[in-house]
């Protein structure tokens, strides 16, 4: 049993962190991945702006999570520590100014993977590449490579599998059926991170951009900037809030507050200035082109009455009709159910099998928040293999 290697089946952040953290106590480490290269949803994610976690005081940081569960594995291995493992890895880091922490400028995607992957052939760690997993029982897995299946006997097995979005990066979530069908609970994949379809036609203020404006519903709130799309709205602060739209139905209306630093009164006051309305808005509230451009959407007796526009300032109503296609969003909601995990995240049925990162039935927004629990799942369960 001990010359038997762990075996990880995804080379996914959460993976590869797992393995390095395991070799380093001395373990055998064998990874399995289906694609060609490692880390493929990494990079492409790298692409759109590389925060690999936030700065925020931790307490408030995990209440970006939407399980207790998953905000314990983040405390025990929070956004210090990666920190202080990057740095051990060779990538400094700096704070941007919306608190996200980044690579050091000039530091592309490709160099941290690079530099993880390093770190893991000098521990010992192998990568096996071209393997898709298709089974596994108490002892062993089995795999498809070139073809033909082959069984590999292991002493631990980690599963980081990845959700269902992004599927050409791997992240198909094939694994959903298979783990149904040996009788684990999984709480089905939607949508996180997603723009969302609306019921107005906003293509004519497609790739315009809302800044420092307040998105609001059902009381959450968040603080941002928006961008408008051929089918609706996109952005950190519609990503924020889709865990609570997710709790109603669809169509629901979204409030957007387009001066949050301003009162419906001190707008109003304003706007009873003599002068062309477009003008003052432009002048006296320094609505940028692209609010003015989506006022123009209200009628005209509430665009040309004060009271009426001064609230609609403050609580523009969007109908949301939808979320976007699995596929294409940022990442996706739902996954393995804690409940039929133990605290070291196996599988109750399987007490030698592990899941972590994406698959795992827990959701965060953007702003380095994924990835901070991708890497703190795979510590924790490292941690947790003696």
């Amino acid at each position: 049993m001990l010359n038997l290697p762990i075996v990880i089946v995804g080379a996914g952040p959460a993976g590869l962190i797992a393995a390095q953290q395991l070799a380093t106590k001395g373990f055998k480490v064998h990874i399995y991945e289906q694609n060609k290269a490692a880390a493929r949803k990494f990079l492409v994610a790298g692409h759109g702006g590389f925060n690999l976690t936030h700065s925020e005081d931790v307490d408030t940081f995990i209440q970006n999570y939407n399980k207790i569960e998953i905000q314990r594995i983040v405390k025990y291995f929070d956004n210090k520590d990666t920190v202080k493992w990057l740095h051990k890895l060779g990538i400094p880091t700096f704070i941007g100014s919306s608190g996200k922490i980044f690579p050091a400028k000039g530091i592309k995607p490709i160099q941290v993977l690079q530099a993880i992957l390093t770190k893991l052939t000098d521990v010992g760690v192998r990568i096996h590449y071209g393997y898709r997993l298709v089974d596994f029982d108490e002892g062993s897995a089995t795999f498809i490579y070139q073809g033909k299946l082959t069984q590999i006997l292991y002493q631990k097995l980690i599963l980081a599998l990845g959700g269902g979005s992004w599927s050409r990066t791997g992240s198909d979530a094939k694994w959903v059926d298979l783990l149904r069908a040996k009788g684990i609970q999984i709480n089905t994949l939607q949508s996180a991170n997603s723009g969302v379809n609306t019921k107005d036609e906003f293509s004519a203020l497609a790739g315009q951009v809302l800044k420092n404006i307040q998105l609001k519903f059902a009381g959450h709130k968040k603080t941002g900037e928006i961008v408008f799309t051929s089918y609706g709205i996109e952005g950190a602060p519609v990503y924020y809030l889709n865990r609570f739209l997710r709790q109603g139905s669809f169509p629901t209306p979204l409030f957007l507050d387009l001066k949050p630093t301003y009162t419906v009164s001190s707008i109003e006051k304003e706007l009873q200035n003599k002068g062309n309305v477009a003008s003052i808005l432009k002048d006296k509230l320094k609505l940028s082109q692209t609010a003015i451009q989506l006022l123009k959407f209200l009628d005209r007796e509430t665009y040309i009455s004060p009271p009426k526009l001064a609230f609609a300032l403050k609580d523009f109503p969007i109908e949301v009709t939808s979320f976007r296609p699995i596929d294409e969003v940022i990442s996706t909601a739902g996954g393995v159910s804690f409940a039929d995990l133990s605290n070291s995240l196996a599988l109750i049925k399987y007490p030698d099998v592990f899941c972590i990162g994406e698959m795992l039935d827990w959701e965060a927004p953007t702003g380095g928040y994924l990835l901070q629990a991708c890497f703190s799942s795979g510590v924790w369960v490292a941690d947790h293999i003696k």
